[in-house]
């Protein structure tokens, strides 16, 4: 990696984030099996906040309902703008403004982005924001980041789109030092900071934990959120959107763990996945499923709650449903999901 660094403390396996009530997701081997977190994604390309459909007011009440209904989380993406061939140009809200806005706005449920991009916002900066944001919410952040992957809006909005792993590599480490230990001194290839210090401090003194997210075929992000991350999360929208799917992403995680040498035992595993409720759902769902397709989850809340808990018997410590219906409608639709495992946890 590119760059030099100065690490006053702590080790390397990025579990130092202090647990808080909606914030960090407990190690793998420490949550029990019965039933995983859950936690609600508001998409923006096809749906969601596409050019303002869900506006401010909505996103704050569905995050209002979301935690009344008892979700764990909200997420919110990161995007600026979406140019896709044969299609108009659209885009969502800035993400950062919305979370500060979610933090005042809630009391209990877990923010997160899903992800950050680390491209649009320089790294020392972005360690700020976060620890300011966590103070805002109380300990509710969880930071999740990513390299991006939409060239148009890089272009449009002037960020380079060159050597985007080496940079995301970069930024993630800048950014978890400054949070883990307060200060850093960097000279890199990509970034640069002298005396570096985050004052004050948000409410945990190693801040928000860091959440990263890779697929299979990404063996050095695996390797990356191995050695830095407390949360892996791995993005089931685009596919099948069962249980079944985890094994295999799951040996990844644990095979890369052991390349770094790191206790897999020490990573949170989570997933993100598509949910369809609308009637007649189902009848589509059930067709073979070919290579490219998507595969949500459908059925009635009890099979749904029924697959959630087959995700925490694979290891999952959170869910995050991306849902077909949009706003608090799809909230509403996943509500009886929710009561059905908190039943069977309080049985």
């Amino acid at each position: 990696m590119a760059g030099g660094w100065r690490e006053t403390a702590g080790d390397d396996s990025g579990t130092g984030a202090t647990p808080a009530a909606g914030g960090v997701l407990p190690p793998a081997a420490s949550r029990p099996p019965s039933a995983p977190r859950v936690g609600y994604f508001v998409g923006s390309i096809v749906n969601g906040m596409r050019d303002g459909a869900l506006r401010w007011a909505d996103l704050a009440a569905m995050a209002t309902l979301a935690e009344e209904v008892g979700f764990a989380s909200f997420w919110l993406p990161d995007h600026l703008l979406f140019r896709f061939p044969g299609e108009a140009a659209h885009g969502p809200w800035e993400c950062w403004s919305l979370v500060a806005a979610l933090a005042a706005a809630t009391d209990r449920i877990g923010l997160g982005t899903l992800v950050a991009c680390t491209a649009y916002r320089n790294p020392a900066l972005l360690a700020k924001t976060a620890d300011t944001i966590d103070e805002i919410s109380g300990g509710r952040l969880t930071l999740g980041l990513g390299a991006g992957w939409h060239e148009p809006e890089y272009a449009a909005y002037g960020y380079p789109f060159d050597h985007r792993f080496e940079r995301f590599e970069e930024a993630v480490v800048l950014t978890r030092i400054l949070l883990r230990e307060g200060r850093a001194d960097h000279h890199g290839a990509f970034h640069e900071v002298t005396g570096c210090e985050l004052r004050p401090r948000g409410p945990r003194p190693q801040g928000p934990p860091v959440l990263l997210g890779s697929l299979r075929n990404g063996p050095r992000m695996m390797r990356l959120t191995a050695r830095h991350a407390d949360i892996w999360n791995g993005w089931l929208v685009h596919g099948r959107s069962r249980a079944d799917a985890v094994p295999a992403l799951r040996e990844a995680v644990d095979a890369a763990c052991a390349e770094v040498g790191r206790d897999p035992g020490t990573l949170a595993r989570t997933v993100g996945i598509a949910v369809d409720q609308r009637p007649g759902a189902g009848a589509a769902a059930a067709s073979p499923l070919t290579v490219g397709e998507r595969l949500p989850l459908t059925g009635t809340p009890e099979g749904i709650a029924d697959e959630l808990r087959r995700f925490a018997a694979e290891g999952i410590s959170e869910v995050q449903v991306s849902p077909t219906v949009d706003g608090l409608a799809g909230i509403e639709l996943m509500a009886p999901v929710l009561e059905r495992l908190r039943q069977e946890a309080s049985g």
